[in-house]
C-alpha cells in the first residue's frame, strides 16, 4: 500500500468538557475553535465548530471521533471526519491528559480520516482515506496525513 503526503492538520482545542461515564467509558468532548492545515495541494484554515468526542476506555486508551470544516485558501468548503486512538504507558497518558508537551515517540496516535465537499476542484477528496498520526500539544493536536494511494 503507498501512501502520498496530504497536510499537516493543527487545530486549537481550547475547552474539554468531561462528563464522564461509567467505568472503562468516560466521556470527554475537545471543542475545536479553530486551526490550520498545510499541504502542497492543499491549505487553508480549519473553521470554528467542529469537535472531537473522546472515550476513555478502562486499559487508558483514547478512542477519538471527530468532524471539523476545512475552508481552502481559495474559499472551498470541505467536511473531514476522522477517528482514531491514542494510547502509551499510563505516566506517558497522565503527562499528556495534564498538558504536557510529550514526545511523540513514547505513545501511540494514529487516524483515518474521510472527506465530503461538493466543490468540483477538490472532488477527489470524496473518493479517498487518509491515515495519519498525531501529536498532542497543550493547544490542541497536530496529524500529519497521508492519501493512502
Amino acid at each position: 500500500m503507498n501512501t502520498e503526503p496530504l497536510f499537516e492538520l493543527r487545530l486549537s482545542v481550547p475547552v474539554v468538557q468531561a462528563p464522564g461515564g461509567p467505568a472503562g467509558y468516560e466521556r470527554r468532548l475537545g471543542l475545536i475553535d479553530g486551526g490550520r492545515f498545510e499541504g502542497e495541494n492543499l491549505s487553508g484554515i480549519v473553521l470554528p465548530g467542529g469537535n472531537d468526542l473522546q472515550t476513555i476506555r478502562s486499559d487508558g486508551a483514547v478512542l477519538i471521533d471527530a468532524r471539523v470544516v476545512l475552508q481552502t485558501n481559495d474559499g472551498a468548503a470541505i467536511a473531514m471526519i476522522y477517528t482514531g486512538i491514542r494510547h502509551g504507558p499510563s505516566d506517558v497518558m497522565a503527562r499528556i491528559a495534564a498538558g504536557e508537551d510529550v514526545d511523540p515517540a513514547s505513545y501511540y496516535f494514529r487516524v483515518t480520516a474521510t472527506f465530503a465537499t461538493s466543490d468540483s476542484r477538490y472532488a477527489w477528496l470524496n473518493t479517498i482515506i487518509a491515515v495519519g498520526s498525531g501529536r498532542r500539544l497543550p493547544d490542541g493536536p497536530v496529524y500529519s496525513l497521508h492519501r493512502l494511494a
